[in-house]
């Protein structure tokens, strides 16, 4: 017994680490989640902000009208409105708020702020990307588009606690459309204070970020951490366990999960891809892989010559062999995109209208004039520096060399680099991902009318803008999926994207939180989220 004791007492002494707790350990006991975020968000503005990994953050810091499900996407939850309705046709709806909303300075949400910030998002002097979220609304596109005055659009405030939406057409998922941070407030003596609406490079979200959401921002050093903390002030707060969230921003996938191996992490956003076959066999605890309604793809700019030719885009598509993405490089239940609207929607199949065909990709090529490769000038392929794009990007130069006898150079980007080169047009072919933010085939089409702000290929077509905007004005479920069904055909047969595969979410969580539900959207509310210990 006292040899053992002493064995015992000598391993600790030299062996102290083996017996220590983690920072992921400690963190936990307190309630601290530390969470792998990819890299630095872009904006923590919920009206510029373009990326998920901003959204995350965002999520935690504002709410909308009605908020995210803990484990249904399709089911509206109640947020800063405790009730809703409409008038029998799903045209006008009626948003009725808690009385205990509050800003995070105390002040009163009310239906005002929320007037205030739509007419912010869709003035045009502020230039979101994502203001054609809420074309939806009566004569938001024409005052979004300076045709007509903010006055005409259809919100206003009943009261201090009701707001009125009048919309285009029947919108009967509109309370699920409501959810994207698009659709959020913000505070307009801040936003005033900080330099007024339309100032896009306003500091507010660093020195005085006032919100209305479960968390309130406590820290932001850039490229190190972000760091939200339980807002007191919160309608909710009672239900809210988690004290703290730490946002790391870390663009490798191998640097993440070995933070997360050396305890340093509670959550890997992204597995290295030939990891994950192991983790599969060995059965590793951590390892989540679910539904994901998103796809992978590829913009060409449509600007540019030669693919401003549909033969090239038809060919450069054609020749991408996905299947052999999915199963040799992704490895992690990805399937090959045939369109581009993922599985997942009710009632809605997009067309089957992408698969690989070497013969057809050759022969298009040979039509728009270049035979064998023969003349086809040098073209660049961007993407965003992670392991797994420039993996993919790879494999597809290897098989547009193969089957088309064409080269293509490879760039890696920083995100933020990435996202401005992409925006200003100053690309041939770009790395392309798209996460729907609601369960309605028009979150993945819509943005490809014209001059949307999500486009940025420079593809138009009319017909296609028309089937969309006659989709909104449709009362019949039927015949609006039919057009939008029709709208993707289009988009399809002019290829200015590359769909490559459908998604899956692939990532690590420690087994200790709790509160966590897969979800095809991806969007977990951290109000819901605790350790077990």
């Amino acid at each position: 017994m006292k040899l053992a004791q002493i064995l015992v007492l000598g391993t600790l002494a030299f062996f102290p680490s083996l017996f220590a707790n983690t920072p992921a350990d400690e963190a936990a006991q307190n309630q601290i989640l530390f969470f792998g975020n990819t890299s630095e968000p872009p904006s923590l503005d919920p009206h510029i902000n373009s990326s998920v990994n901003g959204s995350r953050i965002v999520n935690c810091l504002m709410e909308g009208l009605i908020s995210y499900h803990r484990d249904d996407d399709n089911i509206p939850e109640p947020g800063v409105a405790e009730s809703w309705s409409h008038d029998g046709s799903y045209r006008i709806w009626t948003f009725r708020f808690r009385n205990n909303a509050k800003w995070s300075n105390g002040d009163p949400v009310t239906a005002q702020d929320f007037v205030y910030s739509y007419n912010r998002i869709l003035n045009p002097e502020l230039g979101a990307r994502y203001a054609q979220l809420l074309y939806a609304i009566k004569n938001a596109q024409a005052y979004n588009e300076s045709k007509v005055p903010f006055s005409d659009v259809g919100v206003r405030a009943i009261d201090e606690h009701t707001l009125e939406i009048e919309l285009e057409g029947p919108t009967p998922h509109f309370p699920n459309m409501v959810k994207h941070a698009s659709w959020f407030p913000v505070h307009p003596p801040t936003i005033e204070s900080a330099g007024g609406m339309v100032k896009q490079d306003s500091n507010w979200t660093r020195e005085n970020y006032v919100g209305n959401g479960a968390f309130t921002l406590k820290e932001w050093s850039m490229n190190k951490v972000i760091i939200v903390e339980k807002n007191p002030m919160y309608w909710d707060a009672d239900k809210v366990r988690l004290k703290e969230v730490h946002f790391f921003p870390t663009e490798s996938a191998n640097t993440d999960n070995q933070r997360f191996d050396a305890g340093s992490n509670h959550y890997v956003n992204t597995i290295p891809s030939d990891l994950i076959p192991t983790y599969m066999e060995n059965g590793e605890p951590s390892l989540r892989e679910e539904p994901y309604l998103g796809t992978y793809f590829y913009r060409f700019n449509t600007r540019k010559k030669p693919l401003n030719d549909v033969r090239v885009r038809r060919a450069l598509t054609l020749a991408i062999n996905q299947r052999a993405i999915v199963r040799r490089i992704t490895k992690g239940g990805q399937t090959p995109a045939t369109g581009y609207t993922p599985p997942g929607i009710s009632g809605y199949k997009a067309p089957e209208l992408v698969k690989y065909n070497p013969r057809d990709a050759r022969n298009l090529l040979a039509e728009a004039g270049y035979p064998g490769g023969e003349g086809f000038p040098k073209l660049t392929l961007i993407y965003n520096t992670t392991e797994a794009h420039r993996d993919i990007a790879i494999a597809i130069q290897q098989m547009w060399k193969s089957v088309l006898g064409i080269d293509i150079d490879l760039r890696n980007q920083e995100w933020k680099v990435f996202l401005d080169t992409v925006q200003q047009g100053d690309y041939d072919i770009a790395r392309a991902g798209w996460i729907g933010d609601y369960m309605y085939p028009d979150t993945f089409l819509f943005m490809w009318t014209t001059g949307n702000g999500n486009n940025e290929t420079g593809w138009s077509n009319a017909k296609y803008d028309k089937l969309i905007s006659d989709s909104y004005l449709e009362a019949d479920p039927e015949k609006r999926l039919k057009m939008l069904y029709d709208a993707e055909t289009i988009l399809l047969e002019e290829m200015p994207i590359a769909p490559i595969y459908f998604y899956t979410r692939n990532y690590r969580l420690d087994t200790r939180v709790r509160g966590w539900n897969p979800k095809l959207l991806d969007n977990h509310p951290f109000k819901y989220v605790y350790f077990e210990n």
